[in-house]
């Protein structure tokens, strides 16, 4: 990739990231979560439906943390800020932030604390676009 053939990048669809999604620690009977499990599975079938949701996956619990040059850095999870971790997400095809905002809040799961943080997609890499950019202003 060039400086020349950089383009700024542009939100392409928006990833809902799901935390605290330990939701079987509320002690619902078997009716609550089946009913709930109804809910979840009709809030998902409707997003399919539609076509805006392009892919959706749970998480397992366990995880690796890679870090540090050359990547030297490895530690095993799950972590102490285990409310914190990513246990899901969903890829939207929508057109505005509004929009993805708009259908997570209609997530049956924030009954159960559930948090989801909204981000936009990327055509290309932000960074490498800033990169790029100032090179050609120095160049300049």
């Amino acid at each position: 990739m060039s400086i020349e053939s950089n383009p700024p990048p542009r939100a392409n669809g928006y990833l809902l990231l799901f935390r605290s999604t330990n939701w079987d620690n509320y002690g619902l009977t078997e009716e609550q979560t089946r009913q709930s499990v109804d809910k979840i599975n009709a809030w998902f079938d409707s997003l399919s439906a539609t076509g805006k949701m392009v892919s959706a996956q749970p998480l397992m619990d366990e995880s690796v943390v890679i870090s540090g040059k050359g990547g030297d850095f490895v530690t095993d999870g799950p972590f102490a800020e285990a409310k914190e971790a990513i246990g899901g997400y969903v890829l939207l095809s929508v057109e505005t932030m509004e929009e993805a905002v708009a259908i997570a809040k209609t997530n049956p799961m924030h009954e159960f604390g559930l948090t989801t943080e909204v981000r936009p997609t990327a055509s290309s890499c932000p960074h490498l676009h800033r990169v790029f950019a100032r090179m050609a202003e120095a160049a300049a």
